[in-house]
């Protein structure tokens, strides 16, 4: 009796909290579906998020779009998409995620960089703006890396660690900063 009740009392405070948190998310301008989970984490411009149906963000995610004024959406997440301990989302451009995708602890995927130059402090420089898309199926490894303008196709698998600095297609897996393709739907590459 107390191994099935162990669980349910454990899990339903964060199940209460994460409806709330859902419902807030909304009232303030979220557009979110049915069955989400979201743990604990801090979101801003919630205008410029949309979140499909079935995803899990675990404790410590963060949906950061750019802190100005937009009028489209910025961070684009598919259906049934597992977001583990820590992940960002740091949009400045846009950032596009498929569908039954597993994102690892502590990864961090963004869309733009600082511009730079010598003589001149990074912050005073203007954000260089891209994109990011993750298609359906992939599995991003733990403090993995996506970089501004990379594209994953479908069914793509990165390395844990790894820094993704450019496009792969679909069936890819691939490793090692920065990241470059190890396998390619089963064959082995040097």
């Amino acid at each position: 009796m107390l191994s099935r009740l162990e669980p349910l009392l454990l899990r339903m405070p964060y199940g209460l909290m994460s409806r709330i948190r859902i419902l807030i998310f909304r009232l303030l301008g979220l557009t979110i579906g049915r069955k989400n989970r979201m743990e604990g984490g801090r979101c801003r411009r919630l205008t410029q998020i949309e979140i499909g149906d079935n995803n899990a963000f675990t404790k410590g995610f963060m949906l950061w779009p750019e802190d100005a004024d937009h009028k489209g959406i910025r961070i684009r997440i598919g259906n049934y998409n597992y977001f583990n301990r820590n992940c960002m989302l740091d949009a400045c451009g846009e950032i596009q995620i498929g569908n039954h995708n597993m994102i690892g602890p502590d990864v961090y995927i963004t869309d733009s960089d600082h511009a730079h130059g010598v003589g001149i402090s990074p912050a005073a420089e203007p954000m260089k703006k891209g994109s990011v898309k993750i298609g359906d199926h992939c599995w991003i490894g733990a403090k993995a890396v996506l970089l501004k303008n990379v594209a994953l196709g479908d069914y793509c698998v990165v390395a844990a660690g790894a820094v993704v600095t450019k496009s792969f297609p679909a069936g890819s897996v691939i490793g090692g900063v920065p990241a470059k393709l190890l396998k390619h739907n089963g064959e082995k590459h040097s």
